[in-house]
């Protein structure tokens, strides 16, 4: 593979998470990353201060959005919230796990139904395992007995039983959920990642960009370090950079 579409398929990698107040404040930094990044993450703060009105033009505008609100609730809910999740156009959106394989499948379902219906995009739907802020401690002061492994690949296998097409994940698990999980396509979408030079902020379970793409993940979700720079575009260079440099010639996902 050539250098250049090897830097290109990294870049098709490389999430950044709008982690912004304002639709000006998006529109800003989609308008300066596009053709740099592979998509944009819309969050609870952006969701809830903006509504699906900017969703809808963002992913109009040709961007891969990824709708980052975490449904759970209980499966008749999140089947509806799944079916507007793909009216709106979105690339791909999320819900927990821990909400079991009734909500995960009626996620999948409604959403499917309706792109077939409505001749719509399918978005990709995956599933969050355990956050990257969660340590050790919030799994042991909620009552799940596990550890935080386990729990990451006990939830990763049941969203592949259920038909989803990922999970989220910290890098430290991606390596174990490829390994575990042989579903084709199932994809792997981490936070959590710093480039070395980075604080990690709320984060805990945090790697640099090299680190995560030789540890499988498929997708790398870059906030802070990206819209916090004082050069997004160059900040977002220097990540692919990173992550082309570790995938080397041979990388082929």
């Amino acid at each position: 593979m050539e250098n250049s579409d090897l830097n290109d398929k990294q870049k098709r990698r490389l999430i950044v998470a709008l982690d912004v107040s304002t639709a000006d404040e998006a529109l800003e930094a989609v308008t300066g990353l596009r053709g740099e990044v592979g998509a944009f993450k819309v969050g609870l703060q952006l969701f809830t201060s903006e509504g699906a009105s900017l969703v809808k033009r963002l992913a109009g505008s040709g961007s891969n959005i990824f709708l980052d609100v975490k449904y759970h609730d209980i499966p008749n809910t999140v089947a509806g919230a799944a079916r507007e999740a793909a009216r709106m156009g979105v690339w791909m959106f999320n819900v927990h796990a821990s909400g079991g394989s009734e909500m995960m499948k009626a996620a999948i379902g409604s959403a499917s139904e309706v792109c077939e219906r409505e001749s719509l995009r399918m978005p990709k739907i995956v599933a969050v395992t355990v956050l990257t802020s969660s340590s050790q401690q919030t799994l042991d002061e909620t009552g799940i007995g596990r550890t935080v492994e386990e729990r990451v690949l006990q939830l990763s296998e049941l969203t592949a039983k259920c038909g989803l097409h990922g999970v989220v994940a910290s890098p430290f698990e991606a390596r174990m959920i490829r390994d575990s999980i042989r579903v084709p396509g199932f994809e792997i979408v981490t936070p959590g990642i710093r480039p070395s030079n980075a604080t990690h902020d709320d984060q805990r379970r945090v790697m640099t960009p090299a680190q995560a793409a030789n540890a499988g993940s498929d997708y790398l979700v870059v906030g802070r370090p990206i819209m916090g720079a004082n050069d997004r575009v160059e900040a977002a260079r220097q990540i692919v950079k990173e992550m082309t440099e570790a995938a080397g010639p041979t990388d082929l996902r």
